[in-house]
């Protein structure tokens, strides 16, 4: 850090700054004194960043850390909180007018990630609280998803990962504290147990074709240590931290207020935002309604989206069907000039693989945005069993009916996270762009083209298997878009509700089931995703925020605006928090505060 004071130190006097939309009489383009300063300072923060987290840095792509995991020992945890900490107070006290504004935003980006991974540490608590952290830590899947290396060498890396078993449990003892929340211990027991099934039989398999044998000898030891460690774990759990649970996994307001405004630049505070949410979901059950009314006027709206999900594909045409229904959703994107499509590559529509279909219904695999060989895309879809009994088979595909499965897949793909991944890739995003990404933003994009897209027209002209008016196929789309709408909606509320007023798990489960019409067991499972995942409010407060920015721009735009331009424009600048993005978008300033 030697470096990093002295270069500051002529920098640190001029003061805090505007923020990165401040028009500098400086040519955009033009780098300053300061914007090289910032650079060696983003760069070591990333080189500490990927070393500390070598499983991130693999997912993006840098395959120089292969076969490597994080330690977790307590002086490992310790430096790396110190680390963060010391590049936030530098961040703190830096001169951002004296940068350009292109390295004014992505200094904000920066700092907003530091802020969020000091979150982490210091208010989540993952570490000493969170016994999860240690239940995924042998993350292996990702060396059998992806061709990126020679089977051997990619087996190589699983046994150096599985060898550090031992390392990782008995650092989960000695740092989880002694009364640790109840649905965290709940939940990091069903992860363990999930881990143990996955390196048993579906890891197992998948290295079938291995034919070195001293190899595959060292791999089957190092992964019967590996379960016998998860085996361990999860029975200490159970004796030594469940009995001793507490109920105590609420943040509190000023955290959670901390959470929005350091890590997505969201000062709105949490009783501002519950308000939104709660008018906002009124606002849903009544499209949800009104839909429903559309289809069949004579019977409650939640026995109408039942009956829908009886139009589905058979057990196999399942994945046929997505597929066509996957090149439709595409071709009305460019039928109606929604948004530009910088490649001709599609993802590929396939079957789950056995190893995630416990966890995954529907899901999309980008390659990470540093990947030079496994640079396929896979959209994966969970088919029912063979072995199922035909009442199970029939549960399941209700789920996969077309109506909410091209929802799910508009989400997922087109124009969702693919085409997300995919402008992310054609931009001239940075490196610093492309490893730190927004909650808010990547998530509230894909939750908002579900909308823009049944706003735009579609549904009315996809295939069906029976004869329906344009009308009716309309309302279907939508009822099922909306369900979807209602489920984020239902996360929002009950975020701020449990970790700020108070509500517990049983009270979050029925606010799922009266408001969004799920059945008790989905809804207590999101009921006990809030306790640990206070974020997941981001999918609906990302697209709340992109309506509005949308709004604002168009009004900006007048007769220069289309749908089209501004989705162009909002993708080109990475996944930043949406407020940056409005600096960017918004000639005003007086418009960047207003987000919502």
């Amino acid at each position: 850090m030697r470096w990093l004071i002295l270069v500051l130190i002529p920098l640190l006097a001029a003061g805090c700054a505007q923020p990165s939309g401040h028009k500098s009489s400086q040519n955009e383009k033009s780098p300053t004194p300061a914007d090289a300063a910032f650079k060696k300072m983003a760069d070591e923060y990333i080189a500490g960043y990927l070393a500390w987290r070598p499983a991130t840095a693999v997912a993006l792509g840098f395959h120089e850390f292969d076969g490597r995991v994080t330690d977790f020992s307590a002086g490992s945890i310790v430096a790396e909180q110190a680390r963060l900490a010391r590049f936030d107070e530098t961040f703190s006290h830096f001169a951002t007018d004296q940068l350009s504004p292109d390295a004014a935003q992505e200094f904000r980006i920066l700092h907003a990630a530091i802020r969020r991974q000091l979150f982490q540490f210091d208010d989540l608590k993952s570490y000493t609280r969170n016994p999860m952290t240690y239940a995924s830590s042998l993350g292996v899947n990702i060396y059998i998803k992806r061709n990126f290396a020679p089977l051997e060498n990619r087996v190589r890396s699983i046994i150096s990962i599985l060898d550090e078993a031992p390392r990782i449990f008995v650092a989960a003892r000695k740092n989880l504290e002694p009364r640790l929340p109840r649905p965290f211990i709940e939940t990091a027991i069903q992860v363990a147990e999930g881990s143990i099934d996955f390196l048993e039989r579906d890891l197992v398999k998948a290295l079938d074709d291995l034919k070195d044998a001293e190899l595959k000898s060292r791999f089957t030891a190092a992964n019967q240590r590996a379960v016998a460690e998860l085996r361990s774990y999860v029975q200490w759990l159970k004796s030594e931290r469940q009995p001793a649970a507490t109920e105590d996994y609420a943040l509190g307001a000023a955290k959670f207020a901390r959470m929005l405004a350091r890590g997505e630049l969201i000062d709105l505070n949490p009783e501002r935002i519950l308000e939104l949410g709660l008018s906002e979901l009124k606002r849903e059950q009544e499209n949800f309604a009104n839909a429903a009314r559309i289809i069949d006027p004579s019977k409650p709206a939640i026995e109408v989206y039942r009956a829908i999900q009886k139009d589905h594909p058979t057990e196999e045409s399942l994945l046929p069907d997505t597929r066509r229904n996957m090149e439709a959703i595409r071709q009305f994107l460019v039928e109606h000039d929604i948004v530009t499509i910088p490649s001709p590559v599609r993802p590929r529509v396939e079957e789950t693989p056995q190893f995630d279909r416990a966890t995954s219904f529907a899901s999309m695999d980008t390659p990470g945005p540093f990947e030079k060989v496994a640079t396929e895309a896979y959209y994966y879809v969970t088919p029912v069993e063979h072995d199922w009994p035909a009442q199970q088979k029939e549960e399941w595909l209700t789920a996969f009916n077309y109506y909410t499965t091209d929802v799910v897949s508009i989400h997922e793909a087109w124009p969702g996270h693919y085409l997300q991944f995919l402008c992310l890739n054609a931009s001239s995003a940075s490196r610093l762009r492309k490893i730190f990404d927004s909650y808010s933003f990547v998530e509230g994009w894909a939750h908002y083209a579900e909308q823009m897209m049944l706003d735009s027209g579609f549904g009315a002209t996809m295939p069906s298997q029976q004869p329906q008016s344009a009308e009716l196929k309309s309302a279907k789309y939508r009822l099922a878009q909306s369900g979807e709408a209602l489920l984020r909606l239902c996360r929002l509320c009950v975020a701020i509700k449990m970790h700020c007023h108070g509500m517990n798990i049983d009270e979050a489960t029925r606010f799922f089931t009266s408001n969004c019409y799920y059945e008790e067991k989905p809804s207590r499972s999101e009921a006990t995703r809030g306790s640990y995942d206070p974020e997941y409010l981001y999918y609906t407060l990302g697209k709340l925020q992109i309506l509005k920015l949308r709004r604002d721009y168009e009004r900006q735009e007048g007769a220069r605006y289309s749908l089209k331009r501004f989705h162009d424009e909002l993708l080109s600048h990475g996944s930043p928090p949406i407020r940056l993005l409005r600096e960017v978008m918004l000639k005003e300033r007086s418009q960047w505060e207003e987000a919502f």
